[in-house]
């Protein structure tokens, strides 16, 4: 096989020599390749194309960025440890279209990460930091969380790391924890609730009102806590799993849900309305269900 014949428009090594010396110059040591071309052309002298120049300086590891960069450190992954029931919760909010383009409702959420129970949930026209206080807090008292117990867990929308809400979680004794920066996998369990409440087959479209949006919500998350069986958990229901959590029933998760990404999301909770109604699994453990609320 005969080798390549040489390229008779390449550089001589002298030629090389000669333009590395250029670019090397007190003159243009800080200039760009096609800035110092610009100047050699202005001044009557071609050495060689830019692409040339370039070629040149990256065979010596000559071509880099120089300017200063800001260096992110790398953001810890959420990793976060449920053991039981009322551990570790994961609250969200989404919008749901209303009757026309550009009207929506807000659904806040909030979801236990061990059980997949639909904690509380609630419907409002506007994304708002004092009613995710209100809707945090209410929820917070509701299920007698008591200072350090609990860790709550959100990405990181306006209302999430509002400072009123920052506040009131700190006077309570819960723990915040938060998605990294642009990474929306870092809340899973939240988003794959949303996605089981979209994506159903009698979803509707569009709502007529913010009354139609709470009345679907109502039989989607009773239906949610009571009879879906979630393969997460090991196709117990949310309510039998949270209910049983503290019992030898049969439907208690054999292991701890360990999150790598992120918490949940949980559904909202109503003031006095929001309480549970017992009732019984299969196996005879206690179910519960729960009210939404409405912001006042």
């Amino acid at each position: 096989m005969q080798d390549a014949s040489p390229d008779l428009n390449a550089l001589a090594l002298e030629e090389e020599i000669r333009v590395l010396d250029v670019l090397h110059s007190p003159e243009f040591a800080d200039m760009a390749p096609a800035e110092i071309y610009a100047v050699l052309l202005d001044r009557g002298v071609y050495l060689c194309s830019e692409s040339t120049m370039y070629r040149l300086l990256r065979r010596r590891g000559e071509v880099r960025e120089r300017r200063r960069q800001t260096v992110h450190p790398p953001r810890t992954v959420p990793e976060l440890v449920a053991e039981g029931p009322n551990r570790v919760w994961s609250w969200d909010i989404t919008e749901l279209k209303g009757p026309v383009k550009g009207v929506y409702y807000c659904l806040y959420t909030i979801i236990d990460i061990f059980s997949r129970y639909a904690v509380a949930w609630m419907i409002a026209d506007r994304e708002n930091k004092d009613l995710a206080e209100r809707f945090l807090s209410e929820t917070i008292a509701k299920y007698g969380i008591v200072s350090g117990q609990l860790t709550i867990h959100s990405d990181r929308g306006s209302p999430m790391v509002a400072q009123n809400v920052a506040q009131m979680m700190a006077g309570l004794g819960v723990t915040k924890s938060h998605s990294r920066p642009k990474t929306s996998n870092d809340n899973p369990y939240s988003e794959s609730q949303y996605k089981t409440l979209k994506y159903r087959h009698d979803f509707p479209k569009r709502f007529g009102s913010l009354e139609d949006a709470r009345a679907r919500c109502t039989q989607f998350f009773t239906w949610y806590n009571e009879e879906h069986r979630h393969s997460g958990i090991g196709l117990h229901t949310p309510s039998c799993t949270s209910a049983s959590s503290n019992s030898s029933a049969r439907c208690v998760p054999t292991s701890s849900r360990r999150s790598t990404r992120s918490p949940p999301t949980l559904i909202a909770l109503t003031g006095s309305a929001g309480r549970r109604t017992p009732g019984r699994c299969a196996d005879g453990s206690h179910l519960a269900t729960v009210g939404s609320w409405r912001p006042g």
